[in-house]
């Protein structure tokens, strides 16, 4: 059996999704800087795999952000539309990158993304 079959796991499946939700909730975004790691390393997921499942895990979570965000009045719709058109394609190039990308060299870029934020952060 699996690492992430195993029964004692779920447990961080969903201490891993609680942790990207927070994350999410609290900034609008980034729930898969959380995420990741936790699928990849206590989860026993493969680094493509966390990825690619973080990916279907944020989604929702982001459009649940959103909602609560317009609910309460902190979203434009209209200005956020030209950057979704934009994370769209962006999304579909990333997509088709992903696939042909190194592991190597995709750690490094999310690593690279990571420290980006942390300085656009504290800085």
């Amino acid at each position: 059996m699996s690492k992430r079959e195993t029964g004692s796991n779920k447990l961080w499946f969903a201490a891993a999704g609680g942790a990207a939700g927070l994350v999410n909730g609290f900034f609008g975004g980034g729930g898969g800087m959380v995420l990741v790691p936790l699928l990849a390393g206590k989860c026993g997921l493969g680094q493509r795999r966390a990825f690619a499942t973080s990916v279907a895990v944020i989604a929702p979570l982001c459009a649940l952000s959103a909602g609560i965000y317009y609910l309460r009045g902190g979203l434009d719709p209209a200005a956020a539309l030209p950057y979704l058109i934009g994370g769209l394609v962006g999304g579909l190039v990333g997509g088709k990158v992903f696939r042909q990308m190194s592991m190597v060299a995709l750690r490094r870029v999310f690593a690279l993304l990571i420290l980006y934020g942390a300085y656009k952060a504290l800085v």
